[in-house]
């Protein structure tokens, strides 16, 4: 029998381990993150350089995103074929050398085109990086871990919005020459390339997934990944394994088809969840929010300013989130982030469809009412990171099956882009046509059809094996 101090040795030991499985793996978020948000504090600056229009600006923030939805298309189906860990590894490279391309770009054509192939790598880190963690996690706290992919995401967008602050107030301003003659917003971009060349050295370092190994039939490779996770792995947990990818084949987008014909209902709530999820307009905050703030009367400073802020709150939502998701459940929190978000866009757009019009149509708010704006806008971010935010990866990546999980999170996270690029496309022509108050009165009515759907569709996956499930 062994001391209580060994087990205990043992456990912290595991626990150290797979938190560093999961944490590299989430380096795949970070950038996710970092390269979504980037855009933000850099759009005045792409704006100058390349005479956008406001519908061309909204395609050349959006044009990430289309490449993200082909990347998260077919990620899985990469993922599934030469492994989780060779494909986090092909994304970090895509990252680094993606990042270089976009912050030289010499013309809209070009930086459009790097942005789409940035966008392949977030597509794939959206897919294959919670797919990895939940497959190398334990059961008693998968919640947690998986919670890291948000919480890189996150901090990801926190640096971006801290990276672009910092460069614009050294350089003095977002379009002036930097270092090396290349303007600020390019190094916003360029510098991007050192956490790409770190996630590449961790993934390089970490393991194949012990699913992955059994479904490719390298049963001895898998357990010996297992007992690195938790010593007390054997042939049975191999075995119960090896069930569920009973046909020893790799996933086919065919897996999905319900019989009675369509899609397999768990594969339209998971859609569902992903669509919502960027329906509730919050990457108009990430994407948007020096232009927004801009746009009622804030300056430029200011803006940039506001978003580190907004940044920060996100982190500590995630933190709480992460504390709260294997106590309370992925399912209540699904519903009081909803209502939550309900409330703040309420009022957000309330204050800003009652303030007055400057003459070139632009909302004027007061003193009082920025405030009221800025406090409600930061509580929706606060609800939407203590739930939405890291919810929706931990189902995803829990909710489906071992034969299927590679296929249908690429369809829900292909739906999941795809509704982010409408979004991110519309709201700046939304915006300059009637104002945020029309387009936060938009996000306010998918809050209050979110409540609904989880309520009646979203089963609770809490505790709960991946093989249960």
């Amino acid at each position: 029998m062994r001391e209580p101090i060994n087990v205990a040795i043992e456990e912290r030991n595991e626990l150290a381990y797979v938190t560093w499985l999961a944490g590299s793996a989430s380096l795949g978020g970070f950038l996710f993150g970092y390269d979504s948000a980037v855009i933000n504090g850099a759009v005045s600056g792409i704006q100058r350089a390349f005479h956008s229009t406001n519908a061309g600006t909204g395609f050349e923030v959006a044009s990430i995103l289309l490449g993200c939805a082909l990347g998260a298309l077919v990620a899985g189906r990469l993922a599934d074929y030469i492994g989780r860990r060779p494909t986090m590894i092909l994304t970090a490279v895509i990252f680094g050398v993606t990042a270089a391309w976009s912050g030289l770009s010499g013309n809209p054509g070009t930086f459009i085109f790097a942005r789409f192939l940035s966008g392949i790598a977030v597509g794939s880190a959206s897919v294959v990086s919670p797919a990895y963690i939940a497959e190398i996690s334990p059961a008693r706290i998968r919640g947690q871990l998986a919670s890291l992919q948000q919480l890189g995401i996150v901090l990801g967008i926190f640096m971006a919005l801290l990276c672009d602050d910092l460069i614009a107030r050294a350089a003095g301003g977002v379009s002036i020459p930097y270092w090396l003659g290349l303007g600020a917003w390019r190094w916003m971009f360029l510098v991007e390339v050192i956490p790409a060349a770190v996630f590449t050295f961790c993934s390089i370092l970490v393991p194949e997934s012990p699913r992955y190994l059994v479904a490719v039939r390298r049963e001895a490779e898998a357990l010996e990944v297992l007992r690195r996770i938790e010593p007390r792995s054997d042939e049975k947990n191999i075995e119960q394994i090896r069930r569920t990818v009973e046909t020893d084949r790799r996933p086919r987008l065919s897996d999905l088809r319900n019989p009675k014909g369509g899609l397999l209902p768990i594969v339209w709530v998971g859609i569902g969840l992903s669509v919502l999820q960027q329906l509730v307009g919050i990457n108009s905050i990430f994407y948007y929010g020096s232009v927004l703030w801009r746009s009622v009367g804030f300056t430029s400073a200011s803006s940039l300013l506001i978003n580190v802020a907004t940044g920060l709150v996100n982190i500590i939502s995630t933190l709480v989130a992460m504390g709260l998701i294997d106590r309370v459940g992925r399912k209540p929190l699904l519903v009081w982030g909803s209502m939550g978000m309900a409330a703040n866009l309420a009022i957000i757009a309330a204050v800003f469809s009652i303030a007055p019009h400057a003459a070139q149509g632009q909302v004027t708010l007061s003193h009082a009412e920025g405030l009221v704006a800025l406090l409600a806008a930061n509580l929706y971010v606060f609800s939407f990171g203590v739930s939405w935010g890291p919810c929706v990866w931990v189902m995803l990546g829990e909710m489906f099956s071992n034969q299927t999980r590679g296929a249908a999170l690429a369809i829900a996270v292909f739906a999941q882009w795809i509704a982010n690029w409408a979004v991110t496309v519309s709201f700046p022509v939304v915006l300059g046509a009637s104002g945020p108050g029309a387009a936060y009165g938009i996000y306010l009515a998918f809050a209050l059809v979110s409540i609904f759907f989880v309520m009646v569709k979203v089963r609770e996956t809490k505790g709960r094996t991946l093989e249960e499930v």
